[in-house]
């Protein structure tokens, strides 16, 4: 397989959803530039035109008129967030913060994922929450007056501490939060470079309130998530290389980068700049002789996404890879730790689930049979560019699922693969 091309993926996902909001809740007008237009990021869209922002359609550049950090309206239906847990758990931080009730809906996949990791900490600030059933959706979150927050999580999680975060900025009180691990940094940087005071090292991150936030324009980056797919595309290569303009290379979600160079393929940055506080990069990525890899508990917050990935480069690389310290993965779109290996068995490949991650075994094989994404974008991302392979013959059951995060991605590696 030979890959050749330049490509711009599309726009963050994180960055998409938080720059919806912070428009939504500045003073004034923003302009985004550059939005992932996906599924879940129409998810936020529609929840913050539910709650009385006027929203466009999502296009390449648009513009929001902020209603202010108390400007929020109670919906008149529950709030349908789709697919989306980023949209669930941090609209739930704003709605805490806001003088509103709301009940948060979504899909089936949605509905059973866990909702109190974010109800503790807003209901130790003021905020009620009710529970239809279990731990997910229907959820419905009665904001109030809250106070100030130092917590303590016990996970890394960047939707937990969001959430806090928002609930703080909506509420104009302050917030400290404390991490076991660094966490993705999106709302910290973007609240900064909005006029909040915003402190942070390695593990605790706090906020000062603030009265109002201020508009600003924004070029959201290309998703580091989305172009792993193609890093690891040109990875798996016999020969070519591929650039991939404007990426977002933030140390808080580059983790699948560093793992993929130390497998021996070649990422160089041709040019770096800033933007809106966000590091962005040039990168072009170059096949290599790959080799197993560990992966332990420390890397998987800046890669947590890519980790599926990773289980299927593994299928073509020397020796035994390991991952631990991903638990977080079976409480996603799917429990894809299972996911991903019983697919790759499927296929042919070895592999063995670890009660928090997973083994491969690689070998240079064909790989044959049906995947079963059970509606997970990320899922069927990775066993398409597996397929891609020469020799591969791969069937994906629900090829459009990724419209999630990378509705062009099926067409992109058409173009990217030459030979």
């Amino acid at each position: 397989m030979k890959v050749d091309g330049t490509l711009r993926v599309p726009g963050d996902k994180s960055i998409s959803h938080r720059a919806l909001m912070f428009a939504a809740l500045g003073n004034g007008r923003s302009r985004v530039r550059g939005i992932l237009d996906s599924a879940d990021v129409r998810s936020t869209a529609g929840v913050l035109r539910a709650l009385g922002v006027d929203v466009p359609q999502l296009a390449d550049t648009i513009d929001v008129r902020g209603v202010g950090l108390h400007g929020l309206r109670e919906p008149s239906d529950a709030l349908d967030c789709g697919n989306s847990g980023t949209t669930t758990r941090l609209m739930a931080g704003v709605v805490s913060g806001s003088a509103i009730d709301a009940t948060f809906i979504g899909d089936a996949s949605l509905s059973r994922r866990p909702m109190k990791r974010i109800a503790k900490p807003l209901e130790a600030m003021g905020a009620k929450f009710e529970f239809a059933r279990g731990d997910g959706l229907p959820m419905t979150v009665r904001g109030a007056p809250l106070h100030g927050l130092e917590w303590r999580s016990e996970t890394a999680s960047a939707q937990v501490k969001s959430a806090i975060l928002l609930a703080a900025l909506t509420a104009s009180v302050g917030a400290t939060v404390h991490e076991p691990a660094r966490s993705r940094d999106h709302t910290e940087r973007m609240l900064a470079a909005r006029g909040v005071k915003v402190a942070s090292d390695d593990t605790t991150v706090r906020v000062a309130p603030v009265a109002h936030l201020e508009p600003l324009d924004t070029l959201v980056p290309g998703d580091p998530s989305s172009a792993a797919f193609v890093a690891a595309l040109a990875a798996l290569a016999t020969s070519g290389s591929v650039v991939l303009r404007d990426v977002c290379v933030n140390e808080t979600r580059a983790g699948f980068f560093d793992v993929l160079r130390a497998m021996g393929a070649s990422i160089e940055e041709l040019e770096r700049s800033d933007e809106g506080g966000e590091p962005v990069a040039t990168l072009r990525v170059t096949p290599g002789a790959l080799r197993a890899i560990h992966v332990g508990e420390a890397q998987i917050p800046s890669m947590i996404d890519e980790v599926t990935l990773l289980a299927c480069v593994a299928a073509y690389a020397e020796g035994e890879t390991v991952v631990e310290g991903a638990a977080e993965l079976r409480v996603k779109e799917s429990d894809r730790i299972a996911v991903v290996v019983d697919n790759l068995r499927r296929i042919g490949a070895d592999a063995d689930e670890l009660p928090d991650g997973l083994r491969v075994r690689g070998a240079r094989r064909r790989l044959r049979g049906r995947v079963t994404t059970h509606g997970d974008h990320r899922i069927a991302m990775a066993f398409g560019v597996l397929g891609a392979i020469e020799g591969n013959e791969i069937e994906v059951d629900d090829p459009e699922c990724v419209a999630v995060s990378y509705p062009a991605f099926w067409a992109d590696l058409r173009r990217l693969v030459t030979a």
